[in-house]
């Protein structure tokens, strides 16, 4: 089987990640992969894997990206991939156009995912204009079923997005105790940040953005340095480019609360393994609905305790594998509690359910692929 995974860019996010995931789990199943991007830096990973990249521009949220439709129609032919799974609504757009002019039987199936609770518009509807349409939880495919009634709910399948156990799992390498790895890594990340020596890190992974709840954090932070906690906030991500006043703002925000030798700032991580493993609890703090939380799985899936708001896609996850982790929505005072109580009292060893793992995601992926591949056989 040929499949075409279409997103924007290559560069950093839960998207971007999970595309590279699943694209390894085609090659590895024996299919062939092929991922469409304006590229970035994770393009060559993507093909170190064994995928086929193909750098095309589908990402620019302009009325110029219409020049390009004609030029993408002519590289679907002459791809005729049996699958274009669509991941984002500019390139939805562009290849529903594209395609649009085709006779029905020289169209590939097409698969959207709504990885989002995308604002209600007709630009967002697009992600609806698949064979079949992928919601990444039970709380997206609500929202679809709410906001989008034209999307049928016999094409919606729910599949939980796939944490990779091979590299996020609590038996890897730098999750060992002693003498190994994990304590080199340990003492270079001490060297380089003396500031988090002798402390239990309390990790916030994700892009820099006023909704994701990094001012939550940095108040959670305080909060627990008032109670005499001795632990340190570490903050692993970047803003979107163009917003790096966000970084400043949350800068001033740690100064004003005199955490700066409290909180650090990492910026961009590839050694998120590493973090997790290290950390003594995970956080998910973010001011609404996320559509489902990788953050949370993958802190799952290394055996450490994750935090969430009790609302969304992470309090699925959490509800299924660590429900003492959910905390009442925007409650300062219970989520300070409960972070103060794992500190006190690690969890034992975490599980993550089998049905987010990469391995189950990828099944029913391919499972979803191919019956849609079979109905169009029959209607044939």
């Amino acid at each position: 089987m040929k499949v075409l995974q279409v997103l924007p860019r290559l560069d950093s996010g839960g998207v971007e990640r999970g595309t590279l995931d699943f694209a390894r789990a085609l090659t590895t199943a024996g299919h062939e992969s092929l991922v469409m991007s304006a590229g970035g830096r994770l393009q060559e990973r993507l093909q170190e894997q064994g995928s086929v990249h193909l750098k095309f521009p589908v990402h620019a949220k302009s009325p110029t990206s219409l020049l390009h439709i004609g030029a993408l129609r002519r590289l679907l032919l002459s791809l005729s991939p049996d699958v274009i799974h669509l991941r984002s609504r500019v390139p939805a757009w562009m290849v529903w156009l594209a395609l649009r002019p085709l006779p029905p039987d020289q169209r590939p199936l097409l698969v959207s995912t709504f990885h989002g609770l995308y604002s209600v518009s007709r630009y967002s509807a697009i992600m609806g204009c698949g064979d079949r349409v992928i919601a990444i939880s039970d709380c997206v495919r609500d929202y679809i079923l709410r906001h989008y009634p034209r999307i049928e709910p016999q094409r919606i399948r729910v599949i939980p997005r796939g944490v990779d156990t091979s590299e996020f799992r609590s038996t890897a390498p730098c999750a060992c105790t002693t003498g190994g790895i994990r304590d080199q890594w340990q003492r270079d990340f001490e060297t380089e940040h003396p500031q988090t020596r002798g402390k239990k890190l309390l990790l916030m992974p994700g892009r820099l953005s006023p909704w994701k709840g990094q001012h939550e954090f940095i108040d959670l932070i305080a909060d627990l340095k008032r109670e005499g906690e001795n632990c340190h906030g570490v903050i692993a991500g970047e803003p979107t480019p163009g917003k790096e006043h966000y970084l400043k703002a949350l800068q001033q925000q740690v100064r004003a609360q005199g955490l700066e030798h409290q909180v650090t700032f990492l910026g961009h991580r590839n050694d998120m393994r590493a973090l997790y493993a290290h950390a003594a609890a995970v956080l998910s703090l973010s001011r609404k609905a996320e559509p489902f939380g990788r953050t949370v799985i993958e802190a799952l899936a290394v055996g450490v305790p994750a935090v969430a708001w009790n609302r969304g896609g992470p309090a699925e996850s959490l509800r299924l594998a660590f429900p003492r982790g959910l905390v009442e929505a925007d409650n300062r005072l219970q989520l300070a509690a409960c972070v103060r109580g794992i500190l006190a009292a690690p969890p034992l060893p975490l599980t993550l359910p089998p049905q987010f793992t990469l391995a189950a995601q990828a099944a029913a992926t391919l499972d979803v692929y191919a019956e849609g591949l079979a109905q169009r056989r029959q209607q044939a």
